[in-house]
């Protein structure tokens, strides 16, 4: 018996000791190198402070800022440490519920606004953690923004553009804008035009 297992323990031990210490240190230093801002978890900062990651989304609700793609994570939105869709059916009624619940929030914020809701508005990504959303959708929320902030359309309208990424090297995904960007630029224009009113 003792031949067959000390084998089988040594084994184990050496592969945890590989796979569960030696590799993640090896892959995580290889990372800090090459890839420092990505490995520290690709922060965001304000006045030195994090508010944010550039990979992960945040819940905006005020109608001045420009919302994010729904998260079907739990127990809050966005939770990095729990990431996950909502594995609701297309036939599924809580996911029709779901859909019509956030398509009157948006009309309820915006009851003007009669074009078509782009689909990202209301459903969920696979991840839950989507930080971007696409550029039909920054753009179907550009009035109510500048609304609801006094601003011309068309400043809003350039920032949507300014921050609209194109298909990574041109061939994949579809053309998007990062939520939390966006909005940090529109509280920096915000800021601005308050500096240049005391002038």
């Amino acid at each position: 018996m003792s031949a067959i297992l000390r084998p089988a323990l040594v084994l184990f031990a050496l592969l945890t000791l590989l796979t569960g210490i030696v590799y993640p240190l090896v892959v995580t230093g290889i990372a800090e190198v090459a890839f420092p801002h990505q490995a520290q978890g690709s922060l965001i900062m304000r006045n030195g402070k994090p508010v944010g990651s550039h990979f992960i989304g945040q819940s905006f609700a005020a109608p001045s800022y420009f919302w994010s793609r729904p998260s079907a994570t739990s127990p809050q939105p966005y939770n990095g440490t729990a990431s996950t869709g909502s594995n609701l059916g297309a036939l599924n009624p809580a996911l029709t519920d779901a859909v019509k619940t956030r398509i009157q929030a948006l009309q309820a914020a915006d009851p003007g606004n009669k074009a078509a809701i782009p689909v990202d508005l209301v459903t969920a990504s696979a991840s839950g953690l989507d930080p971007h959303i696409s550029v039909a959708a920054a753009r179907y929320q550009i009035a109510r923004v500048a609304r609801a902030r006094n601003l011309d359309v068309r400043a809003v309208q350039a920032l949507v553009a300014k921050y609209s990424q194109g298909r990574l090297a041109g061939l994949f995904g579809e053309p998007r804008v990062n939520v939390l960007e966006l909005n940090l630029a529109l509280d920096d224009l915000r800021a601005h035009r308050a500096d240049s009113s005391t002038q």
